[in-house]
């Protein structure tokens, strides 16, 4: 398995607009076979900085995720806004989850 963590921090400006991309992605990631990848972005209390923490299966199905087409243009908007630096990619190692998925609306 492969997990990933991506923190980076926007113009306070830029914020709703990265909101919007975010979900256009993730309505094309929701067309995909979930049972191979976890995807999720929280915004932080600074009400700046995003952190995206992601898992995948397997190097083809994680290719697959990055490779979607609204993905890469949230990327290259999310670049082109000036983060300053802040853009910072880690590789986790994963070591155990919960059996559930939280997701908006659903009981737990």
């Amino acid at each position: 398995m492969i997990t990933v963590q991506v923190t980076y921090t926007v113009k306070p400006e830029f914020v709703a607009k990265n909101k919007e991309n975010i979900q256009r992605f993730l309505a094309d990631f929701k067309k995909m076979d979930d049972s191979a990848f976890w995807y999720h972005i929280s915004l932080m209390d600074d009400g700046v900085t995003f952190s995206h923490f992601s898992a995948y299966r397997d190097e083809k199905i994680q290719q697959e995720v990055l490779n979607v087409a609204s993905f890469k243009a949230f990327q290259q908007e999310r670049d082109e806004s000036g983060l300053n630096g802040s853009h910072a990619v880690k590789v986790l190692e994963f070591v155990g989850a919960s059996s559930g998925k939280l997701m908006p609306g659903q009981p737990l």
